[in-house]
């Protein structure tokens, strides 16, 4: 190599090496500071950016002194051992403020007019955030991280297998999921006694069968491997969540990222299977009306070169429906339980209207429909444990968001759990649990009528809040016919977050037979 083709290659590396520091500078030192000065012009403060890791250490560290914390099980304010830099920063800072995931800006959307601009936008101003890849991988590229025209065309494969006609017909299903499970704690009864169950392992298997029922054509054991699987992915995906991220490093052989990408091959090949099977009897049985029939129906060969959906699309579709499908439900039956459990009046109250509604029959969806106390008990269940406690979006561009000029790119994160609290919305009794605020409907509960924000809201509510609306029904309903139960002394109240609100040592129930 002569010595003038050196210089060259060295002054090519030098040049490569000058960028990259130059846009590491402007990345992580000089675009922080003028977003930084940008939004305190306009009155946004927040914790202050420090260099790389922004706010993250805080956070964490904010996180690990609560790690050990319990509640008295009287209390539901998570938000401590949750969202312990919500309640530090809001005090501080109000409302809106600044902060800081690595060098990403994010902005603290807590005020319900400001919320109500994000999610009920229809143009496209505030797209999904994906900012951590391995919950991407966990959630699927379906309808619940897709937008714009994909949004579109998913929501019109997926939207016809959730409509009421279909959701009524599918609660004989639910009913008999609960049944079988009903019996099997029935068979672990000594008559007149009673027996500790963990519940929460428990729902977890019942709406993974439903989900599997209703929308797959198989069953809970059929599919029980994709469940183990993702639930894995789950808890691997949250354990990155406070790290920075960067761009690529998800491809490197670390222990994790391959744990993580080998058992993101295990579901696509089981999801593949699972769809196989269907293929393989379209002659004999069609595709199917369930969810999985609909999708296969649009990427058919008929459909021609543009099928609606591609394979691929499918398999990440069902990734969505098989996690989010029966992840949120479960946890819904297991802080409804708890609340029943803890409110031993209500639970009375319940159990009589089921009975006058139900009888000891199987509910149908009619049936269903009467249960005006069950609903709103559901409603403040998921006003104070809502499965998800945060929402986020981004800035799709430079725009303006309840007054406040936001920078492209900026993640907008809406803390549900604390919105779901606030006294100025919900009024002084915010932290009890009180079902009758329900009692005129959802949009007279709260001095906003869109507070209540457990599905999200807007056109990009969740698809499936009917579907687990009365999933819960059908099963508290089942429940409250067959047992009386009361929380076990070994229950320890401590609400944790692993993308989804869980009782960190699950929910031990002691059960008791109401049939002779």
């Amino acid at each position: 190599m002569t010595i003038g083709l050196v210089w060259m290659v060295a002054a090519a590396v030098a040049a490569v090496l000058a960028s990259w520091a130059f846009n590491a500078l402007v990345y992580l030192v000089l675009r922080p500071r003028a977003i930084t000065r940008q939004l305190r012009a306009q009155g946004v403060g927040g914790p202050g950016y420090k260099f790389f890791a922004g706010n993250l250490a805080e956070i964490k560290q904010l996180r690990a002194d609560t790690a050990d914390a319990a509640l008295d099980v009287g209390s539901h304010d998570f938000v401590p051992l949750v969202q312990p830099h919500f309640r530090k920063w809001i005090p501080i800072h109000g409302r809106t403020f600044l902060y800081w995931f690595g060098a990403r800006p994010t902005l603290c959307v807590a005020d319900v007019n400001m919320v109500k601009q994000v999610l009920f936008d229809r143009n496209g101003l505030y797209p999904k955030n994906i900012g951590n890849p391995h919950i991407a991988r966990l959630l699927g590229n379906g309808l619940v991280l897709t937008d714009g025209d994909d949004w579109k065309r998913h929501r019109k494969v997926v939207y016809p297998a959730f409509n009421m006609d279909k959701l009524k017909m599918m609660t004989v299903t639910m009913s008999d999921c609960a049944g079988s499970m009903m019996s099997e704690w029935k068979a672990k009864l000594e008559k007149g006694g009673e027996v500790e169950i963990e519940l929460s392992s428990q729902f977890e298997e019942l709406t993974a069968d439903v989900i599997s029922h209703t929308a797959f054509g198989s069953s809970y054991t059929e599919g029980k491997k994709v469940f183990l699987a993702q639930r894995e992915l789950q808890f691997l995906a949250f354990s990155t969540v406070f790290n920075v991220q960067i761009p690529g490093f998800r491809y490197l052989p670390t222990k994790k990222n391959l744990k993580i990408s080998k058992l993101d091959k295990e579901v696509r090949t089981m999801l593949m299977n699972i769809i196989k099977s269907r293929l393989a009897a379209k002659d004999t049985m069609g595709y199917g009306h369930d969810l999985l029939g609909l999708m296969l129906e649009a990427c058919a060969p008929e459909h021609g070169e543009n099928p609606i959906l591609s394979m691929d699309e499918i398999i990440d579709e069902c990734k969505t429906f098989f996690f989010a499908g029966h992840d949120t439900s479960s946890h819904l039956l297991t802080w409804t339980m708890f609340l029943l459990s803890t409110h031993p009046e209500w639970q009375e109250k319940l159990r009589e209207e089921v009975l006058t509604e139900c009888g000891n029959e199987v509910p149908t969806g009619d049936m269903l429909n009467k249960l005006k106390l069950v609903n709103m008990f559901l409603l403040e269940t998921l006003r104070l444990y809502a499965p998800v406690a945060v929402i986020q979006r981004k800035a799709g561009s430079d725009l303006e968001v309840g007054g406040i000029k936001v920078p492209q790119g900026t993640v907008l994160t809406i803390p549900i759990a604390t919105i779901h609290r606030d006294e100025e919305v919900w009024g002084e009794d915010a932290h009890e649990f009180k079902p009758l605020r329900f009692e005129k409907g959802v949009t007279m509960a709260a001095k906003h009528p869109n507070a209540l924000l457990s599905f999200s809201s807007g056109p990009r509510s969740c698809i499936g809040q009917n579907f687990a609306m009365i999933e819960a029904k059908a099963v508290i309903a089942v429940i409250l016919q067959r047992f009386s139960f009361s929380l076990s002394p070994k229950y320890v109240h401590a609400p944790m977050d692993v993308i989804t609100l869980r009782p960190k040592f699950g929910l031990p129930m002691i059960l008791k037979s109401l049939e002779m």
